[in-house]
Order: structure tokens, then C-alpha cells, then sequence
């Protein structure tokens, strides 16, 4: 059964994703705070490269990460004891941690495959120095703006579409 969680680790989280070598990009709001503005985030989010020995790296990963997940509150149990391939069941997953409440999403609405977004990713560090590689601000705005209109996040967008004319500025 899914508890509450005290603290998010996102250094935990992403270390577990490095060693591991999951192909991931992060995205979501974990990303947006990161790289622009501190905002309330209540998960990380990571859209994982979509094939079999990427999920299963990605499944070792939330292992030693303590994850729990179920298809239903009654099974909701820790990954670890789900045979390898439990990631091929579904396109996104919403798991527990002790590091925090972590998303696995196989595809992004509002992007083109994961391989175009990889190449135009942004790397970078958290303070604490842990390496991830990130959505740019034009995939993050494509993915606000391929939410309905009552899950977009006019915020986001605002900040995303100055990002975006700022960095136009500079570039010329």
C-alpha cells in the first residue's frame, strides 16, 4: 500500500539512473525547477529510451532505489519483487521511493521520438554535481502545450516562451 513521503532525493534518484546507465531525459517539473525557477514539484520525472535493456537497467535502477509500484492499491508491492519486464506492461508508472515519487514514462505526448529529443537534450548538473541531460525549453513547451487546457501550466509556458526569446537574442 502506497505511503507518504517526507523528503524528495533528486541526486539519489538521478545517482541510481547514472549508475545504472538508463538512457533517460528528465522532464516534467523536476526539470523546469532545476533549470529555471523554484517551483512545488512533487515527483521526478523521466522519460526512459523505450527498449528492452534500457527498461531492464531502468527496473534494477528502482529496485535499489526501495521503489514500490501495483497496478492496484491491493498489489502495490516493491519492485524488486516483480519479475524483470513488469516495465512492458504499461507507458507510464508512478512510483514510490524514499527518495521521492518517481514517474517512468516510455512516451511523451507532444514529441517526437525519444532518439530527436536525446540528441537536442541539455546536460547538466544539480548542485550537489550529479549529471543528468534534460528536455531543452522548445520539447518542454511542446509538452505543455500538447496537455488539455486545464493541465497546462500558464506559468510554465509564460517562463519557457521568454526562455526561448531570450535565448534568440543572444544566439543572433
Amino acid at each position: 500500500m502506497r505511503g507518504s513521503l517526507l523528503a524528495m532525493n533528486v541526486d539519489c534518484i538521478l545517482d541510481s539512473m547514472n549508475r545504472h546507465d538508463v538512457r533517460y531525459l528528465l522532464i516534467g517539473g523536476m526539470n523546469f525547477m532545476l533549470r529555471h525557477e523554484p517551483i512545488l514539484t512533487f515527483d521526478v520525472d523521466l522519460w526512459i529510451e523505450d527498449t528492452d535493456e534500457n527498461r531492464r537497467r531502468c527496473e534494477l535502477a528502482l529496485a535499489e532505489l526501495d521503489a514500490t509500484w501495483g497496478p492496484t492499491d491491493e498489489s502495490w508491492q516493491p519492485v524488486a519483487n516483480f519479475k524483470p519486464g513488469w516495465l512492458d506492461g504499461r507507458g507510464v508508472f508512478c512510483t514510490l521511493s524514499p527518495s521521492g515519487a518517481i514517474d517512468i514514462f516510455r512516451s511523451v505526448r507532444g514529441l517526437p521520438d525519444w532518439t530527436q529529443c536525446h540528441d537536442r537534450a541539455i546536460s547538466s548538473t544539480t548542485k550537489n554535481r550529479t549529471h543528468y541531460l534534460a528536455l531543452g525549453d522548445a520539447e518542454m513547451l511542446a509538452c505543455q502545450l500538447a496537455l488539455s487546457e486545464g493541465e497546462r501550466k500558464q506559468s510554465r509556458i509564460d517562463a519557457l516562451n521568454a526562455s526561448l526569446r531570450k535565448s534568440e537574442v543572444t544566439d543572433d
